[in-house]
């Protein structure tokens, strides 16, 4: 949990995007693409989490910290929001708050654990759902080499319920042509920007 206020900011004009999905569906390639194409866009920003594991090339562009480092950030109220998951911890830098207040559109790669803190934080949130068949999950998982062919058959067996209705969701496939979800996210967070003006 973040050492953040609980309740949302009546300051906040601007839109958290909370981008989620199952690992191997592409939430990092999407947000970068995203985040390139939209280079020139200053009312969108795009944060970068802090998560207690090492840097990857390949992965997620995060900000690597220390399981204790985490702890002391996270006690000096240094997350909007914070949250545990698979052995690691994550957060969103305070930071954001600023850039909401100043009415821009941010965008981070959230996790469906961690919504309703997202939602006490964040009150105009829309979480992007992002998905892939279920044989475009097992070959991108099976490619990144992390786990076994049981683990990730196991990873592909978890039922994953649907969202409750009082989250503001949009849904981008990204089982096709990752330009085809990027386009749908850009023409997304576009439509917000123009909601503001």
């Amino acid at each position: 949990m973040s050492a953040s206020p609980e309740s949302p900011a009546a300051t906040q004009t601007g839109t958290l995007v909370a981008v989620v999905g199952p690992s191997g569906v592409g939430k990092d390639s999407l947000i970068g693409a995203a985040r390139t194409a939209l280079a020139d866009s200053p009312g969108i920003r795009f944060a970068r989490r802090m998560i207690t594991r090492p840097a990857d090339e390949a992965g997620e562009n995060h900000m690597p910290v220390s399981a204790g480092d985490f702890g002391q950030l996270e006690k000096a109220g240094a997350f909007a929001v914070s949250w545990d998951a698979h052995g690691l911890k994550y957060g969103v830098p305070a930071s954001v708050l600023d850039d909401l207040e100043a009415g821009r559109i941010v965008v981070v790669n959230g996790s469906r654990s961690a919504l309703d803190r997202f939602q006490s934080v964040f009150p105009r949130l829309v979480v992007v759902t992002v998905t892939a068949s279920r044989d475009v999950l097992a070959a991108r998982l099976a490619a990144r080499g992390r786990e076994s062919r049981e683990e990730i058959e196991a990873r592909l067996s978890r039922a994953v319920d649907p969202l409750p209705a009082s989250f503001n969701t949009v849904k981008i496939d990204n089982s096709g042509s990752l330009d085809t979800a990027v386009r749908t996210l850009v023409t997304l967070l576009q439509d917000l920007q123009q909601q503001k003006a």
